[in-house]
């Protein structure tokens, strides 16, 4: 059941910060990816660390770009993560945001489109290593988690062993609309959510709300995040984990995915592949499954094959295994031209009309797959 205390959102708790910051007491860590400003000491800084308490506390602080990760802070967080690991004063690890509308909405994505002379292969070798770090994590780790919740935010939360999710939260997968897939794990804990709902969700990139989310066994509580704050400083006085956040727990939200709709999802997506899926959602009589099959149509052919072949094969692997199969397959994606014409139809240039390559569904070859998951030529695997 380990998979199940993992994934989510975010945190708009009192460590909100607004404005440039002092740079902390010695007991708390920052780094930034901004030159130091004229007025000394005074930076922007992109993720925090400290000491508080029995608790190292993170908090993502990149706030106006919805804490979107770069490669400096997903270094940064994996050294004070090892570090942590082995501070006997250290109980646990609790990772929060500063910002009221994200916990985090992935990677830098144009940070990466803008790297694509050298594409930046050692961004997802570190975040992917991360990922593995938290995943078989040796102290309790705490995602307090409301708002925005997608890709890269998902890899730094759903792989511990707590996650809190609030009112707010709004977890999504959408790679396969930018011409990438499900990474970060996804061919894990996708393939182990019920009914088929974690298909549908690698395939469409459809959003989840708090009480989908708990009913798929990706969050381990539901609270409301005004809460947050309390929680941190209770646990950094030295509360155990499970027990302090089950006294907060609170009915969730209505779901978003009622039960007609879930039956139609498993219905759909337990079939053989793509093609069949998108035959059932035009023989399937219901609105939902006609938006459902706008919105695959709307996806790179490439990306949601890709992302369909992932997850059947991650059903039967192990975490560790199933991230080195997503490095293979990342970095054919990343030299290649179908995620750099996602992000230019969608974030560059945002006219919405990207280019794919095969253009159809039916184009997808069988051999063209293939070459996404064979072993890595001239290129160190991830754990090499």
């Amino acid at each position: 059941m380990k998979w199940i205390s993992r994934f989510f959102v975010c945190s708009s708790f009192a460590l909100r910060i607004n404005a440039p910051q002092r740079l902390p007491a010695k007991s708390t860590r920052a780094i930034t990816s901004k030159k130091q400003c004229a007025q000394g000491n005074w930076q922007v800084n992109d993720i925090l660390f400290e000491k508080r308490g029995s608790i190292g506390l993170v908090t993502l602080n990149r706030v106006k770009p919805l804490n979107a990760l770069t490669h400096e802070m997903i270094k940064a967080l994996a050294d004070q993560l090892d570090a942590w690991k082995t501070d006997p004063d250290v109980a646990a690890v609790v990772l929060t945001s500063a910002s009221e509308r994200a916990f985090s909405a992935g990677a830098d994505i144009r940070a990466i489109y803008q790297s694509r002379m050298n594409p930046p292969l050692d961004f997802f070798r570190d975040e992917y290593r991360m990922n593995c770090e938290i995943f078989s994590y040796p102290k309790p780790y705490v995602s307090l988690a409301e708002g925005i919740l997608m890709g890269g935010g998902v890899g730094i939360s759903v792989h511990g062993s707590h996650v809190a999710a609030g009112e707010a939260v709004k977890f999504a997968m959408p790679e396969t609309g930018i011409g990438l897939f499900p990474d970060i794990g996804g061919s894990y804990f996708l393939s182990r959510m019920p009914g088929f709902l974690g298909t549908y969700c690698a395939l469409t990139g459809a959003r989840l709300n708090q009480r989908d989310c708990f009913a798929a066994g990706l969050v381990t509580h539901t609270m409301k995040s005004k809460h947050f704050s309390e929680i941190v400083e209770k646990l950094a006085e030295g509360a155990e984990p499970t027990t302090l956040l089950n006294a907060y727990v609170e009915d969730a939200i209505a779901p978003s995915l009622d039960a007609e709709k879930r039956d139609m999802i498993e219905e759909v997506f337990s079939a053989n592949s793509v093609l069949e899926v998108m035959d059932r959602l035009e023989r399937h009589n219901s609105d939902f499954a006609a938006e459902t099959l706008a919105l695959l149509r709307s996806r790179s052919p490439l990306s949601v094959h890709i992302a369909f072949e992932q997850v059947i094969r991650g059903i039967d692997m192990g975490f560790n295994d199933c991230m080195a199969m997503e490095f293979r397959i990342v970095e054919r994606v990343i030299r290649g031209d179908e995620f750099y014409e996602g992000v230019r139809a969608t974030i560059i240039d945002k006219d919405g009309a990207p280019r794919w390559q095969p253009s159809e569904f039916d184009q997808v070859t069988p051999d063209l797959l293939q070459s996404f998951f064979s072993p890595l030529e001239n290129v160190p695997e991830l754990f090499d």
